[in-house]
């Protein structure tokens, strides 16, 4: 069965939430595109990919799952629950601190809440990474990099909107990728899908 087939079949509240997924705003910086959701994990998914873009070079990259099950998961405590996976480089100073992990979930959590996204039940870790290359890579410059792995539930289950969430998990990707917040008056771009395999991009 298609993806189509599938949505077609799926929950009414499923759907709405789906098109409000695929209709939504986003900074500029962020090159969106909707890609093959994980089918084992719930009933019901979908599934979207960020670059964050700056002047050609990509500084971050994240994923976004949603996951629906109608019959409600004890573990969830609800009936639907986001996954991100977000990486950026930093400098590689910031990976010898100690609170850089704190400070990182702080990067989700207070999203979350500034956007007032109804969610509870939160868990994930932050990883940072460092590497120093040696004899033919010996010119490489040291790479230093932070990833964010998260999931917690969405308090949308009554019809209320998917868009706080996407809002928050959109600032705390640029957040992680060293993005300032947009300044106040202006307005996030309506979405417009990469063409697959998103080529041009410098790393």
């Amino acid at each position: 069965m298609g993806v189509n087939q599938e949505r077609a079949s799926a929950p009414d509240g499923f759907r709405k939430v789906v098109a409000e997924l695929q209709s939504a705003s986003w900074r500029p910086e962020l090159q969106i595109e909707e890609i093959p959701a994980p089918q084992r994990i719930a009933p019901h998914a979908a599934a979207i990919t960020a670059d964050v873009m700056v002047g050609g070079d990509e500084v971050g990259s994240g994923r976004l799952v949603l996951l629906h099950d109608p019959a409600g998961n004890a573990a969830w405590g609800g009936t639907f629950r986001l996954v991100t996976f977000a990486r950026a480089e930093v400098d590689p100073e910031m990976v010898t601190d100690p609170l850089l992990g704190s400070v990182g979930w702080s990067w989700l959590i207070d999203a979350l809440t500034d956007n007032k996204a109804g969610f509870h039940s939160p868990s994930g870790t932050v990883t940072s990474v460092s590497s120093e290359s040696f004899g033919g890579m010996a010119e490489e410059p040291p790479r230093a990099e932070v990833e964010i792995r998260a999931s917690w539930t969405a308090e949308i289950e009554d019809g209320e909107p998917l868009t706080p969430h996407l809002t928050a998990w959109a600032e705390m990707l640029c957040t992680t990728a060293g993005l300032p917040p947009l300044p106040d008056g202006v307005v996030p771009i309506p979405s417009r899908r990469t063409p697959a395999g998103r080529s041009g991009r410098k790393r």
